[in-house]
Parts: structure tokens; sequence; C-alpha cells
């Protein structure tokens, strides 16, 4: 998989991917301003099998802003996510607070090239895939790569963190 430099090159997280020399592919599309699911957005259009396509969220766990990462075609198991770090509960962050920290805008969140860097979690169920698509930090722009350098770049764990719906 080569670097592309597709609509949508330059965001943080292209610019981090290209500057620690991993591989990825930039996937353009037309984003509908009345979509309500960005990731299932992506998945259609781009006619992706929707448990290649993965949300970044934004959650609060024990006090501390973490990162979810969870196939768009179920939920994210917030008990499940203060487990695998080692806390007790966890609530979905307020969408300010995830903009402000992230630097990105809602349905643009990418996991990669983040303002401030927060504990992240990659649903298990991105290992069974070669490839996975993520946010590139903008509505209508996905980036392809390997699980593997999805959590080298994010310093991820790995854990049953979704539930499929």
């Amino acid at each position: 998989m080569a670097r592309k430099s597709a609509a949508g090159a330059g965001t943080p997280a292209t610019v981090e991917l290209t500057k620690a020399g991993i591989a990825f592919t930039g996937h353009a599309y037309e984003h509908d301003p009345a979509a309500t699911s960005y990731g299932m957005e992506a998945a259609t259009v781009l006619g992706l099998d929707p448990a290649r396509v993965f949300k970044t969220l934004v959650a609060d766990v024990g006090g501390t802003l973490a990162v979810a990462i969870v196939p768009v075609s179920g939920t994210l198991d917030l008990k499940a996510l203060a487990h695998a770090l080692g806390q007790k509960k966890a609530a979905m962050a307020d969408p300010a607070l995830a903009q402000r920290r992230t630097g990105y805008v809602l349905g643009g969140i990418s996991p990669i090239g983040q303002r401030q860097h927060s504990p992240t979690v990659l649903d298990h169920s991105a290992l069974a895939h070669e490839t996975i698509f993520v946010s590139g930090g903008r509505r209508g722009f996905d980036i392809e790569l390997s699980p593997a350098d999805l959590i080298a770049v994010t310093k991820a764990s790995t854990a049953p963190i979704g539930h499929q719906a």
C-alpha cells in the first residue's frame, strides 16, 4: 500500500503518518451534510464492509480522556473500555471537549495526529483484517492502513471494547 496524496492530504493525521514512514492510502468522498452516522456513510460511499471501518470516540475514563476505536457497525462498551484501562467506569466525553482535546471536528476525529495524546484502545476485531479504515481528520476523508501500524502510531492497546449491533 503506497502513500497517496488524495484530497485531505495534509491533515494532522496524514502528516503524522508520513513523518513516521507508515504506509497508508487516503480515500476521499463527498460527505453528505445530512448524514447522521459518519462512519456508516463512509462504509456505504466507499463500498466497504462496515466491520473494516472504525469510528473514533472519546470517553472520560476514571477522570482521564481516552480514545476508543470501534467498528462503525457496532457500539462502544464503556465498561469494557474502563476495564481495558484499569478503571471501574467510563462515560462518553462532552463533544466540545473531545473536539478541543483532539483538534478535530465531530465526524472527522482521527485517532492519529491528535492535539494531545490520550490512552487509546482499539477493538480487538481490527486484528482480523489486513487493513482497516479510520477517519483521516475531516469529514469525507478516511485513511486505510494496517491495524499494526495504527497501534504503533497511536500507542494503542487492543481489547474487546465493541458490541456488534
